[in-house]
């Protein structure tokens, strides 16, 4: 397990490393990242010796090789290992000089960025796998770019005719989880204050009753009742797909360089209005409780009757990466009931690029 765990945390390094040095960032950034890869070569190789070194060692106890094969063995991949590290390093430090060399914004074109080394075969060699990158000129103009869209925070629901003070579910224990993809394009050539906003999210909205209720179905109706046991915990979840599409305005900073400009946000506050809609693709409810001194988990997967389609309306205040959020669905929760439930939804939002 140990193993598996350092093979985990080298790949996932390795790609972090790799992914950053391929975005459009300062030649001295670049420099940093890749001092940091050079640093992680020695470490992987070294790490993969010792994997070899204790898999020799395994054939030796297991008397699958006599020992004269054993040192053998271990000085070869000693060597190997060596040649690795010092071919490897080789590589960085030519695109360090590259860089120190040319221009902000340089880019090397040799097309190739790899990770190498992640597992060990049955004899005890390293499999390596190679991701192959395109590396493109520089565009002029980028009008889209993309975000990594997450948001948590606290849920609940509006009866209508009612308060939301008056609602049955408990509001610190009830929350949401949002974690979608966005594009973001320039809506004038010219300026950058208005924004076109749109992509696709999985929506997460759970509902914890009050005073020991829990949801039942009978027919078309889904109403809330009182548990025959004390619960510990009662919880229904909605998991819904959605199109977001939002209107972001807001100033920005324009940088300028020889060959290519671009706008950004970073530091500047925003605002985004609009909407969502789609359907839901999943909906359980959990209930925690006691029988006779036994605990029982039921994780009970029906659809309650809740919204096949869902729409509403979503907003939210920035400042950089980080907004307060706030949706509301016009889709009722439940179909075809006497009364409906419309869930609201209020937290932060992370839109990471």
């Amino acid at each position: 397990m140990r193993t598996i765990t350092r093979y985990i945390v080298l790949i996932v390094l390795s790609l972090s490393v790799q992914f950053i040095n391929a975005q459009n960032i300062k030649n001295s950034e670049r420099i940093r990242v890749l001092e940091e890869e050079r640093e992680l070569i020695v470490t992987q190789e070294r790490e993969f010796l010792k994997d070899e070194v204790e898999y020799i060692n395994k054939q030796l106890e297991d008397g699958k090789i006599t020992q004269e094969e054993s040192v053998q063995l271990k000085k070869e991949a000693a060597e190997r290992r060596a040649l690795n590290i010092e071919n490897r390093t080789a590589i960085i430090d030519n695109k360090i000089e590259l860089l120190k060399r040319n221009e902000e914004g340089y880019i090397d074109n040799d097309g190739d960025t790899s990770v190498t080394g992640i597992s060990i075969s049955d004899r005890g060699s390293i499999i390596g796998i190679k991701v192959k990158g395109k590396n493109k000129p520089r565009k002029y103009d980028r009008r889209t770019s993309s975000d990594l869209v997450l948001a948590v925070g606290f849920n609940n629901a509006i009866v209508d005719g009612e308060k939301l003070d008056d609602s049955p579910y408990k509001f610190g224990g009830s929350r949401f989880l949002e974690l979608g993809i966005a594009w973001k394009t320039r809506v004038f050539k010219e300026s950058n204050f208005l924004r076109f906003k749109y992509g696709f999210s999985f929506q997460m909205n759970g509902l914890k009753p009050t005073n020991n209720q829990y949801f039942v179905m009978n027919g078309n109706e889904t109403s809330l009742e009182e548990f025959p046991s004390e619960l510990t915990k009662s919880k229904l979840l909605v998991t819904n797909l959605v199109f977001p599409m939002h209107f972001e305005f807001g100033p920005s900073k324009k940088i300028e360089h020889d060959k290519y400009f671009r706008y950004t946000t970073h530091n500047q506050f925003k605002i985004g209005i609009g909407g969502y809609a789609g359907f839901n693709i999943g909906t359980r409810q959990k209930l925690k409780y006691s029988i006779n001194g036994d605990k029982v988990k039921d994780r009970i997967k029906r659809d309650y009757n809740t919204s096949n389609l869902v729409y509403g309306l979503s907003g939210y205040i920035a400042f950089d990466d980080v907004a307060v959020y706030a949706k509301y669905d016009l889709s009722p929760l439940f179909k075809d009931q006497v009364i409906d439930q419309n869930n609201i939804s209020i937290g932060v939002r992370f839109d990471m690029d």
